[in-house]
């Protein structure tokens, strides 16, 4: 099992609780559930227990939720399920790349998009919220009064299961939570007009495609990391509220986005002043400090922040911190201490 120690990364080990058991639910979640087989019918026993356990920690049915192989397709299958030609898309220019790809598809083909500026929209419309930005841990209020459809992005790190009243689907990762990768869960609230958009010749909602282990393990995953997230939420508060007093007393021209703002305690993003992003990230990593930069949606390759420049805010010099459950006081210490020394290098400043 890897540490977290000193990584600061949103992407994290699987669960020690979840990679404990993970060679016994490979073990016994092979057989199809579909078949009526004895393996077969304790394979769906414990895929219901899987549900059920989702279904209590994300504040939805259990038979409101369904498994994806391919996690990216939770945009298109909740989004374009919900709209018809009729529908205006309501969405954020802060939204994640795959919603603003939905949107930039829906343009092309001359149907209505439009940013969301607390519109009440029509019973036709779909708006996607984005309950908590995976980019910045900024809060965004419910959107209640709106008429329409509502999509959740609810793939922010941690759990946010407090859906707003009017949800019509939401989709989660379960890396998010410490699970495996290669999972997504979709819900899809039973009574509202949802239409399969992938081609089908079958009432089946979504692709059956997904690997029931690792469903399995992400339903542990969860369950743990909900009480971890809980346990430990003073803690990670008390840390970011540190990291940023340190950054604004010892370092300096530092710009805390969304400060003023509600916010996740888990995730904190930072503008430096006169820093080139990749050289520090590349010179935290050659220490074994591992924090993001660039795009949450495409990290990667270090391209620059939409988020940041829908806010109206500089994509440069920018740093994500995501503080885990584990994180513990020396790895905020480590941090910090290394943090000042490149950033006086890269500022010139002896």
């Amino acid at each position: 099992m890897v540490p977290i120690t000193s990584s600061f990364q949103t992407e994290a080990p699987l669960h020690p609780k979840a990679a404990q058991l993970l060679t016994e639910v490979f073990a016994r979640g092979w057989a199809d559930p579909a078949k009526i087989h004895e393996p077969s019918r304790q394979t769906a026993l414990l895929l219901h227990e899987a549900k059920a356990s989702f279904a209590a920690a994300l504040g939805v049915r259990a038979d409101e939720i369904y498994f994806l192989g391919e996690p990216p397709l939770g945009f298109h299958l909740g989004i374009n399920g919900l709209l018809t030609p009729a529908s205006c898309l309501f969405f954020s220019g802060t939204d994640r790349a795959p919603v603003h790809a939905i949107v930039h598809q829906r343009t092309s083909s001359h149907l209505a998009a439009a940013e969301y500026e607390n519109q009440n929209g029509s019973p036709s419309d779909v708006l996607v919220y984005q309950s908590i930005n995976p980019e910045t841990g900024i809060h965004k209020e419910k959107p209640e009064n709106f008429l329409g459809a509502v999509f959740v992005d609810n793939t922010a790190y941690g759990v946010h299961s407090h859906l707003p009243s009017n949800w019509s689907a939401s989709f989660w990762q379960s890396r998010s939570w410490q699970g495996p990768a290669g999972l997504g869960v979709l819900a899809i609230k039973n009574e509202v007009n949802w239409r399969n958009p992938l081609p089908h010749i079958d009432s089946t909602k979504v692709p059956q495609s997904f690997s029931i282990p690792l469903a399995l393990a992400s339903a542990i995953a969860l369950e743990n990391f909900t009480k971890d997230l809980l346990s430990a939420h003073t803690q990670t508060r008390e840390f970011k509220n540190e990291i940023i007093s340190f950054l604004q007393k010892n370092i300096g021209d530092v710009l805390i986005v969304g400060l003023e703002d509600e916010s996740s305690a888990s995730l904190l993003s930072v503008i430096i002043s006169g820093v080139d992003s990749e050289r520090l990230i590349n010179d935290l990593n050659a220490r074994q400090i591992y924090v993001d930069a660039g795009s949450a949606c495409m990290s990667g390759n270090m391209q620059p922040s939409h988020v940041l420049a829908a806010m109206g805010l500089p994509v440069t010099g920018n740093m994500r911190i995501t503080l885990h459950p584990q994180t513990t006081h020396e790895d905020v210490a480590k941090l910090l201490l290394n943090l000042e020394e490149l950033v006086r290098k890269q500022r010139n400043i002896n």
